[in-house]
């Protein structure tokens, strides 16, 4: 448990950006009631007194809830934080708040379903004025095709093991399209290099963490559109996402693009079993449909589709399997977040 939060506290992209964003809006917390969804170790808690709250409940349902709890009494901040052991949904707070803090987000943004948790804590607690804040307070997914031989010919290698007709006597083939099936509806999370994309016109898919309900979040479709900038054979689609800190005194924006340095979440792609040959200029169209799971994650039922043509490539995704895959790593340089959610390069400092 301690390692998990460790993990995240160490990513210095992820706890500086939260730390950045709240301490940048003094507006919004200075004597604000705060709640805190899924504290974990209480780090978000901490920024959010820094930053001048005048109360935080911070809530938390793993045994976490009691090194965050010994974490506050140490720091001398027991009449401050109220830690909560419990089910954020189940929780009963003794007033409404000003600011909801959380830190929601799964790979590709929306795995781990945390973000439905965020979400209603702010329907259900927030004060009724117009100063009431969610930090973070919108999320933005991006795709862009990419291609990638190495990370192709990787999962056949694997897929190559089930045609074997002789493996001590056994013939295996007949598991051959199921391995295909299994092997490519895994998302490859690992960073990527920015060459491999195919265009630098990302398509996105925006939540307003304020507005958007449990419905639509339980299934939604992401439409896209492509011009694809080089001769190529497209392989599927790369995805990150960012969140962005809408602050009455600051913006601030969290990236996990590929020109960004590196972070816990790192980035993730979307194989098609099929790849596609494209040429430059042409037009890529197609939708991700997204389906809640039980799993805490989502089946994504991809499509794309080359205009002007009757070529099309399908592919179903299992979002909660993931294929870690590690050969690449960002370089020291970091970056400075666009609206886009890419990136142009700048000193790391």
């Amino acid at each position: 448990m301690l390692l998990h939060q460790q993990n995240m506290l160490q990513d210095h992209v992820r706890t500086g950006t939260y730390e950045r964003a709240m301490l940048s809006n003094p507006s919004d917390f200075r004597d604000k009631v705060v709640l805190d969804v899924g504290t974990g170790s209480g780090i978000l808690a901490f920024f959010a007194i820094k930053a001048g709250a005048r109360k935080v409940y911070a809530v938390e349902l793993s045994n976490m809830a009691e090194c965050a709890r010994k974490l506050v009494a140490a720091n001398g901040l027991s009449d401050r934080i109220t830690v909560i052991k419990g089910k954020m949904e189940e929780v009963q707070l003794p007033e409404e708040v000003d600011v909801v803090v959380s830190e929601p987000m799964g790979f590709f943004l929306v795995h781990e379903r945390m973000l439905e948790t965020f979400v209603a804590a702010g329907k259900k607690w927030r004060r009724p004025a117009p100063s009431f804040k969610m930090f973070p307070s919108i999320g933005t997914m991006f795709i862009s095709p990419f291609s990638d031989d190495s990370v192709y010919r990787e999962q056949m290698a694997k897929v190559a093991f089930w045609q074997q007709q002789d493996f001590y006597g056994v013939n295996l083939s007949s598991l051959r399209p199921r391995a295909m099936d299994n092997h490519f509806s895994q998302p490859v999370v690992g960073y990527f290099p920015p060459e491999i994309l195919l265009s630098s016109r990302p398509a996105e898919h925006v939540l307003d963490f304020a507005d958007v309900t449990k419905e639509q979040l339980d299934t939604f479709d992401f439409p896209f559109h492509f011009v694809v900038e080089r001769t190529a054979i497209m392989h599927g689609l790369g995805c990150w996402f960012t969140v962005d800190f809408l602050g009455s005194d600051a913006r601030v924006v969290l990236s996990t693009a590929p020109h960004n340095a590196g972070t816990h979440w790192y980035q993730c792609r979307l194989l098609l079993a099929t790849p596609v040959a494209v040429n430059a200029s042409q037009s890529v169209s197609g939708n991700l449909h997204f389906v809640a799971n039980k799993k805490f994650s989502y089946d994504i039922d991809l499509e794309v589709r080359l205009d002007g043509t009757s070529i099309m490539s399908r592919n179903h995704i299992r979002l909660h399997d993931q294929m870690y895959h590690y050969l690449y790593s960002p370089g020291a340089t970091a970056a400075v977040a666009t609206t886009d959610g890419m990136q142009q390069q700048s000193s790391p400092y």
